[in-house]
């Protein structure tokens, strides 16, 4: 099967400063995390910067996922950590 993301939920992170989302593989869910300074350049710490990094996921959801999908393939593990080196 291929890698879908079916459930567009997402959630921050601030602890670690990364957004999680989920994909599935059939009835497989695959966790991944993107940081933050991946997708945005909004300083951490401000008050608005939970609502920033969600926005900035949002807004680039399709190359994320792409970049998601290609990680998955190469190594088929069930956790993934992307960072700004993947989006290159």
């Amino acid at each position: 099967m291929s890698l879908t993301f079916p459930n567009l939920s997402r959630s921050y992170d601030e602890a670690s400063r990364r957004i999680r989302f989920v994909g599935y593989d059939g009835m497989s869910q695959i966790s991944f995390f993107v940081h933050a300074d991946a997708i945005s350049t909004a300083p951490p710490g401000t008050a608005t910067a939970e609502a920033t990094y969600l926005a900035a996921f949002d807004s680039a959801v399709g190359p994320i996922h792409d970049v998601a999908r290609n990680a998955y393939a190469r190594t088929g593990k069930s956790m993934y950590v992307l960072t700004a080196a993947d989006f290159r």
